[in-house]
């Protein structure tokens, strides 16, 4: 991809955003996260421990019967 290309943006419903990487993501406080991954999935929830990137923490949990 060059940089005259646009970046490929998905948004997953229930999930996270899909953006096309590399990527550097600067929060509200200033901090700065960057990833050198081909696709890289953004936390829309706010519920991931890895915040602002997912860690799959929007998948609803199952309850596993113990029968």
């Amino acid at each position: 991809m060059s940089d005259s290309e646009p970046r490929l943006v998905r948004i997953i419903p229930s999930g996270p955003m899909m953006v096309q990487g590399p990527v550097r993501i600067e929060l509200a406080d200033g901090t700065v996260v960057e990833s050198d991954r081909f696709q890289v999935a953004i936390c829309m929830c706010k519920r991931s421990k890895n915040y602002p990137l997912c860690d799959t923490s929007h998948r609803r949990r199952r309850k596993v019967d113990g029968s």
